[in-house]
């Protein structure tokens, strides 16, 4: 779970900082943020978080 907040998080400091960039206007910026909304309420949802903690997991594995 704290995988989530954080990821969530850093994907918040993103979009400001593309907005404030003017990389992304806030029109498609909230369109996206929208459709990250509806897509957590599809049957995908479950398949897109083991994907994300699987990649997260293996970034967790490697040693340097």
């Amino acid at each position: 779970m704290a995988l989530s907040i954080s990821f969530v998080l850093v994907l918040g400091i993103l979009v400001v900082v593309l907005i404030r960039s003017k990389s992304v206007k806030a029109g498609p910026a909230v369109v996206c943020v929208l459709f990250g909304f509806f897509l957590a309420s599809t049957s995908m949802a479950p398949t897109i978080n083991r994907f994300l903690t699987g990649v997260a997991d293996m970034i967790g594995q490697i040693r340097f």
